[in-house]
């Protein structure tokens, strides 16, 4: 349910493992019962192998990817 709740962090590095962290804390302020639905952009981070296998792992978790050069 959309309720207008921003959830961010600012990091020194866009990495793989940073985006994981960032994935645990939404995981970890929202209500378990939600299905989440993240637009991101086309960046390797977010396509990264390790990223895949948590993703995997949290079914609730759905990833929208904005179109190559848009963001």
């Amino acid at each position: 349910m959309l309720d207008g709740t921003v959830i961010g962090r600012c990091t020194k590095r866009h990495s793989h493992q940073e985006f994981i962290r960032f994935l645990g804390v939404i995981d970890g302020q929202t209500s378990a019962d939600l299905d989440l639905h993240l637009v991101v952009d086309n960046y390797a981070t977010h396509k990264h192998p390790d990223v895949k296998n948590w993703l995997a792992k949290h079914p609730r978790f759905h990833l929208h990817f904005t179109p190559t050069s848009s963001s």
